[in-house]
């Protein structure tokens, strides 16, 4: 590959052991891509190698000269950082543990847009239900757990006797 030197302290049969075993795919055809270069063929065959083209075969050997097979790697996509701190995370956690009191605040259980609105008036810091959701689980490790419902006609004496098989008069029989 003319142009663009490529470190030699990898021999291609060792970039094309790794991209045997590489967990990444597109790592495996980006080593393959730099294996074939570094055989010697011209730059367009080495790309088509890798299934790209050569301008990205060139960025993907500058990422490769400067930190090896490693730098072959997709880069973490990542989202936005937490606009929390650490101590209103704690905080936001607490709240959430402690749950809500049904009388004061007329739910049950906290949703998604109590711990949006809650954030928003505590911490001036307002999220989208989704944001909302990915701090939860990943941040603050917590899951999303919804109660199961009950019918308004369960009869926990019914159920319990239908579980042992036994018959109970029905309800509309006198």
């Amino acid at each position: 590959m003319a142009g663009l030197a490529i470190r030699v302290d990898y021999e291609p049969t060792e970039l094309r052991r790794l991209a045997r075993r590489a967990m990444s795919r597109a790592q495996a055809l980006r080593l393959l891509a730099i294996a074939v270069a570094l055989e010697g063929a011209p730059r367009a065959e080495a790309a088509k190698a890798g299934a790209m083209d050569r301008q990205t075969l060139r960025d993907w050997v500058i990422r490769f000269n400067e930190a090896g097979p490693e730098g072959l790697l997709d880069r973490p996509k990542g989202h936005a950082r937490c606009r929390l701190a650490e101590g209103q995370m704690a905080v936001l956690k607490a709240w959430i543990l402690r749950g809500p009191n049904p009388e004061r605040d007329g739910v049950s259980a906290w949703r998604i847009v109590d711990a949006v609105a809650f954030c928003d008036e505590r911490f001036g810091v307002p999220y989208s239900e989704e944001g909302m959701r990915r701090i939860l689980r990943q941040e603050l490790n917590l899951s999303h757990q919804k109660t199961r419902p009950v019918h308004p006609q369960h009869d926990p004496r019914r159920a319990e006797a239908f579980k042992k098989g036994a018959a109970l008069p029905t309800r509309h029989s006198a």
